[in-house]
């Protein structure tokens, strides 16, 4: 059964960054879209990034996408080398205080529409806890 697992949380000041790491135990991320989540306790689970999956070459030109919530501060991208999709978030701010989960689609394309990044059914993985305090 595949397990995700996200790691490099952690507490940050306002203004710092983080990047977060997504792998998957039993699966190839590389032929795969996968996206970042994160969830505020009493809320829904919000998409920030996502990206396709290209031919699985190490410097594939694959697609992504970012809600307002992560423009211009967000980065996600993938090593198809270790199988590993990364969220690298800058200047970050309290609102960013939230665990964050990587979810990878059945397919190599992100479901977006309309500008919102939909979850795919998947089992969730423990996530990473970011906060964000001074």
């Amino acid at each position: 059964q595949v397990q995700l697992v996200e790691s490099g949380g952690g507490l940050v000041q306002p203004g710092q960054s983080l990047r977060l790491s997504c792998t998957a135990n039993g699966l190839s991320l590389n032929l795969y879209a996968v996206a970042w989540f994160r969830q505020v306790p009493g809320k829904e689970r919000e998409g920030i990034a996502c990206i396709n999956a290209g031919d699985g070459r190490i410097s594939g030109d694959d697609k992504t996408y970012y809600t307002d919530s992560a423009k211009g501060r967000f980065t996600i991208s993938r090593d198809n080398i270790t199988s590993t999709v990364y969220l690298e978030m800058s200047n970050l701010v309290a609102g960013d205080t939230a665990v964050y989960n990587c979810a990878p689609y059945s397919g190599s394309r992100c479901a977006v529409v309309s500008g919102t990044i939909y979850a795919p059914r998947i089992r969730w993985g423990q996530g990473a806890q970011v906060t964000v305090s001074s």
